[in-house]
């Protein structure tokens, strides 16, 4: 029966409204995260559907469920597939509690006037969906209201107004073998006061426990007192920090393009230089990256330009955040980002001129509140030109008598941003392509430090380990990890790749008893090329062994010389792996962060390195489990997971602010252009002007 007369009056009224004003809206294409209109066709649906009639019904998760990759490629290259540029499908993906239960639909929405739910299944495993805002927000209203608490807060000489609490994922620390029903989290509480850094001052010692469901306090405990932490000298913001500003002051600077930006954004795609690509937003990843095709001159044929593929699709999958203090208050801070808290729900709006340069566009997106409704995220991500300074690359020559010949191009590249702040931290998501054909992906960490109130005053007093560095009086910064991992679906040239190892192996030569050395050297270095057959041969420790180029090869393709296309993954730094032991519950939930690489066969179904649903996860499901299947991946279409690691010692220049800490990777071509693309790069003076204006009145320099 089509849902059309199943709908309430009502529900079937707003579809319809809604319906009306994206009519005149053009087709979108089918990577576009789902719209306002969408979204609002998506709640009709499922309200309406008979397969969930349990009340409340709260939504937890609703993005784009993706067309059949196939379908996708055709659609954007061509080459005569099934799809046409009209017919593809829109359909979203949803998670929905209702009933004590975990509900997965699938939702038609091509004619937001008429959705269908296309499927239904409840979810009987392990762990649970992504906490929402306003059950988040619904939780931390319930300590004032509990009279233990009260009296707790009153011991402590704090005034309950300036008391500010935080939802906490439990984690998972084994059980019964069975999967846990109840869905609870806990509650941890701090005090602003005079500071808008009420990290730095947490009411130690004092833990709730939250039936998320229920929306009801169900433990507490009070077990130990400490000093809560000053607030003097714990506030970031300029108004409190200073004046007098004691630091050094740089002169201040504009980018100005007299001739506009030299990108274009066309709804979702970004075309600039010789890069085009699609950037989405989902409510789990943030920022998702898709299609990514570099132009290459040297291809083309007959006055067509040629695209070349590069990257199918690209996101954070997961950001896992392990504390390294047992105590009761802190041995379960093992946080999943993404899959506990949601990145895109806590990317907020981008501050001009801060967060990006005067340059940028922006883009806004949409998610789904806990009740359906639409929510829209103003400028989440900004795209700008970056002109760093830096030198692309250049060449002086002096060897010929009476001539200096100089060659230098500058280093102008394109960054695609979004900011999440999971709570305390804040993390700077950066996609940057350079007209080299590389692919920058860059993780910058800065915020607050999550800290433990002591009674230690100096480190004279500290006698054991404390679990952190005693950053100010009563004030502990625990040790931690950050692990970001990258779902990177590489189609270099094409789907079916390979992975290559070239180890780099050294060689010594006996010059006395070889005959055939005829020279004096003594050593030297060759590769070692090694093709990963199966997904165990695609993990890879950048810690352990040789150093070796890890490079994704479309064998089906060479260049003039014979060489295999390819892109290389360069490691950027921040290249830790976890040490926590295998069988530890939080190492068995990312069990995955053991090796910063892994390639894996493509899935449509394997997005989410920690699982589908993380909350409360056992480590049944996700990457690592996946990977042990060892499955194919020579000349497959395969994907490459990668995760930017660092164990974080924190120091007193980390607090009460921490600055900026960099990690992350370069895809960099490999043998995939006949010749270095850079060649075709406008020389210093010609094309597109820029200004780097001193505004303060100091020397001003133009090209």
């Amino acid at each position: 029966m089509p849902l059309r007369a199943m709908l309430p009056l009502p529900l079937l009224l707003a579809a319809l409204a809604v319906a009306a004003a994206a009519a005149g809206a053009p087709r979108p294409h089918p990577l576009d995260p789902l719209s306002a209109a969408e979204l609002t066709a998506v709640r009709a649906a499922v309200l309406a559907s008979p397969l969930v009639p349990a009340r409340p019904l709260t939504f937890h998760y609703v993005g784009l469920d993706e067309p059949d990759k196939p379908d996708v490629l055709s659609y954007a290259y061509g080459g005569g597939g099934v799809a046409s540029r009209h017919a593809l499908p829109r359909r979203a993906f949803v998670i929905a509690r209702a009933g004590g239960e975990s509900h997965e639909l699938r939702v038609d929405v091509a004619n937001a006037s008429s959705p269908s739910v296309l499927s239904h299944a409840v979810h009987r495993g392990a762990g649970f969906p992504t906490l929402t805002l306003e059950e988040q927000f619904a939780a931390v209203a319930l300590p004032p209201k509990h009279p233990p608490f009260v009296e707790s807060v009153r011991r402590r000489g704090v005034d309950m107004d300036d008391v500010l609490c935080a939802v906490f994922p439990v984690g998972w620390f084994g059980g019964d073998g069975e999967p846990r029903r109840s869905r609870v989290a806990k509650v941890l509480c701090f005090v602003a006061g005079a500071t808008a850094n009420f990290y730095a001052r947490p009411l130690e010692g004092v833990t709730l426990v939250v039936d998320l469901d229920r929306m009801a306090i169900v433990g507490y405990r009070d077990r130990v007192a400490y000093p809560v932490p000053k607030a003097e000298g714990t506030d970031y913001r300029a108004g409190k920090a200073g004046p007098p500003y004691a630091g050094p002051a740089p002169a201040p600077g504009v980018v100005v393009q007299p001739e506009g930006r030299g990108f274009h954004i066309d709804g979702h795609v970004v075309r600039w230089a010789n890069w085009e690509f699609h950037v989405g937003f989902d409510m789990r990843a943030g920022t998702v990256i898709s299609l990514a095709s570099v132009h290459d001159a040297d291809a083309d044929a007959g006055g067509a330009r040629r695209r070349r593929q590069v990257l199918y699709r690209g996101f954070v999958s997961e950001i896992f955040v392990p504390y390294m203090d047992p105590v009761e208050e802190w041995y379960y801070r093992t946080f999943l980002d993404a899959g506990e808290y949601g990145l895109g729900l806590w990317a907020f709006p981008l501050q001009p001129g801060g967060d990006c340069p005067a340059n940028a566009a922006y883009l806004d997106g949409h998610y789904s509140g806990q009740d359906g409704r639409p929510v829209e995220a103003r400028n989440m991500i900004c795209v700008f030109e970056r002109y760093s300074g830096d030198v692309a690359w250049r060449h002086t020559e002096a060897g010929f008598p009476n001539q200096l010949i100089t060659e230098v191009r500058p280093d102008v590249s394109l960054v695609a941003r979004m900011v999440v702040s999971a709570g305390n931290y804040d993390y700077i998501l950066d996609w940057e392509f350079k007209t080299s054909g590389s692919i920058k992906l860059v993780v910058s960490l800065t915020g607050l430090l999550e800290v433990k109130a002591t009674a230690y005053a100096h480190a004279d007093e500290v006698a054991q380990d404390a679990h952190g560095t005693l950053v100010a009086e009563n004030t502990i910064a625990v040790y931690h990890d950050h692990y970001v991992t990258y779902h990177l679906d590489l189609d270099v040239d094409g789907t079916n790749n390979s992975f290559v190892k070239n180890t780099v192996t050294a060689v010594v030569r006996d010059a006395d008893a070889d005959a055939a050395a005829d020279t004096p050297r003594r050593s030297y270095w060759t590769v070692r090329r090694e093709v990963a057959e199966r997904e165990a041969d695609g993990q890879v420790d950048l810690g352990g062994g040789a150093p070796a180029d890890l490079v994704f090869v479309n064998p089906g393709k060479k260049t003039r010389m014979g060489n295999e296309v390819g892109y290389r993954v360069v490691p950027g730094g921040a290249t830790a792996a976890s040490v926590l032991a295998d069988d530890d519950f939080p190492q068995r939930r990312a069990a995955y962060c053991k090796k910063q690489v892994r390639v894996t066969p493509y899935s449509r179904s394997e997005k989410w390195a920690s699982g589908l649903y993380a909350d409360q996860s056992t480590g049944g499901d996700g990457l690592a489990a996946w990977s042990e299947r060892d499955r194919a991946i020579r000349g497959e279409d395969i994907v490459l997971w990668y995760t930017v690691g660092l164990h974080h010692v924190p120091y007193q220049e980390d607090f009460p602010v921490m600055p900026t800490l960099s990690g992350g990777l370069e895809l960099r071509p490999s043998n995939f252009f006949e010749r270095n693309p850079l060649l075709t790069t406008m020389p210093i003076g010609h094309g597109r002007p820029l200004v780097n204006c001193s505004c303060a009145g100091g020397d001003s320099i133009s090209r």
